[in-house]
């Protein structure tokens, strides 16, 4: 069992989960104490297994008593206990944001396809989806730099992480997911170099989420299979 030390939050997260960037990009941006503890997800802890209803990342171990799980609600309950700056104070427009949120969260689902998707086929089925709603954010987002004009809130960090793998996936596979979608691409610039965004993960990140594609048996594995062959060669 994990020791908490002075009711400090303890986050159980994984290098690679881009949910847990969500979490820890809100406890950064709001100056929260935290402690972090990645775990394999291959072996999961015992003690992690008791902890996680879901067996999933991110958990949020709050005190003896309290775990939160599911990245939305843990980033809700970090603005929380901050004072509420990351979200609307109006009923209405907090629940728009929370809808956007949600959006995020359906995309990342989509980017998980893509990477597992087991031929050509399935895989430019998938592209085009998140293609299509690259260009539904392209027609709601604000032109300031952010999702909205009020600034960065938890819909911007719910999306960071579909930032960060497009990028990667740009730098290694040449896999350009934004397109011509000009004020996405602002936006997602403008995130990526956020100093919150930029600790939701390990200096690493980029080069264990290419062994991870290496690994998997798809077709966007594949590419990175021959591209990894062709750094080898030259």
């Amino acid at each position: 069992m994990i020791e908490l030390q002075n009711k400090q939050l303890t986050l159980i997260s994984h290098k690679l989960c881009p949910y847990v960037q969500r979490a820890v990009a809100a406890l950064e941006e709001l100056n929260i104490d935290y402690k972090r503890i990645d775990i394999d997800l291959n072996n999961k802890p015992s003690w992690f297994k008791k902890l996680s209803p879901t067996s999933k990342v991110p958990i949020l171990v709050v005190d003896d008593n309290s775990v939160l799980f599911e990245s939305a609600v843990i980033a809700e309950y970090i603005n929380d206990i901050a004072g509420n700056a990351l979200l609307s104070s109006k009923p209405l427009a907090k629940a728009k944001q929370r809808a956007w949120i949600e959006f995020a969260s359906n995309m990342l689902q989509n980017i998980g396809k893509l990477y597992s998707a087991g031929n050509k086929t399935l895989y430019l089925e998938v592209f085009n989806q998140l293609d299509a709603q690259f260009k539904i954010l392209e027609q709601n987002i604000s032109s300031q730099g952010y999702f909205d004009d009020s600034g960065f809130t938890l819909v911007d960090i719910a999306f960071a992480p579909i930032f960060r793998y497009a990028s990667v996936f740009n730098d290694i596979l040449s896999l350009e997911l934004l397109g011509e979608y000009k004020k996405v691409v602002i936006w997602s610039e403008n995130l990526i170099k956020r100093k919150s965004i930029e600790s939701a993960v390990t200096p690493e990140y980029s080069k264990l989420l290419f062994a991870f594609l290496c690994k998997k048996d798809s077709y966007l594995g594949e590419l990175s299979k021959q591209y990894q062959s062709r750094l080898i060669e030259a």
